[in-house]
């Protein structure tokens, strides 16, 4: 049994003292240092977030995606219409898919249709994958055809954007796809 030392009751007082002092630095500097990181990650935070003008529209980037609000619907893209190439092509414009469901024949891209139309805005009643009559189906999607509103995009050599009937042909090689697919959003949309 170890015995206990004998503390003076002014010792003790010196001791707890010294303690909440030490305690009291400690919060201090704690304190300190999360104001200064804080203010750091806003800094970041502002760096982050960069805004472009198009057509006098305000373009937001947000998470890595560029972000413009039009009417009710707020819209999100990879890309921003200045990173674009316009789209010559007629092709149907956002009043047409309103409330219809939307097909898929696709790899990738898509995604940006589905954000846009469906997921953010339920522009569109709903959207699935599907296969075009006359063509190959590469799983068991329902058949469509032309008269569906479907968005069918394919990698090609060549970028080219056509519209026949509700069917809306999106090819170019891969690593372009997406911006492809950001360019027709933007015509369809009335941005470009």
């Amino acid at each position: 049994m170890k015995m206990r030392k004998i503390i003076s009751k002014e010792d003790e007082a010196k001791k707890t003292k010294r303690n909440q002092i030490i305690l009291g630095l400690v919060m201090v500097l704690v304190m300190v240092f999360s104001i200064v990181g804080y203010s750091f990650s806003v800094k970041n935070k502002e760096e982050e977030s960069e805004t472009i003008i198009y057509n006098e529209m305000e373009f937001t980037k947000e998470a890595g995606l560029w972000s413009v609000n039009i009417e009710n619907f707020k819209f999100s893209f990879k890309y921003n219409p200045k990173e674009v190439e316009k789209i010559d092509s007629q092709i149907n414009l956002m009043e047409s898919y309103s409330e219809k469901p939307l097909y898929f024949s696709a790899n990738g891209a898509e995604a940006e249709f589905a954000r846009n139309f469906f997921y953010q805005n339920q522009i569109v009643q709903r959207v699935q994958y599907a296969c075009l009559d006359g063509e190959k189906c590469i799983a068991d999607y329902p058949v469509k055809t032309c008269q569906d509103n479907f968005i069918i995009i394919r990698e090609s050599n060549t970028t080219e954007v056509k519209q026949q009937q509700n069917c809306l042909f999106i090819s170019g090689k891969k690593e372009d796809l997406i911006n492809i697919t950001d360019s027709v959003l933007f015509k369809i949309i009335g941005i470009q």
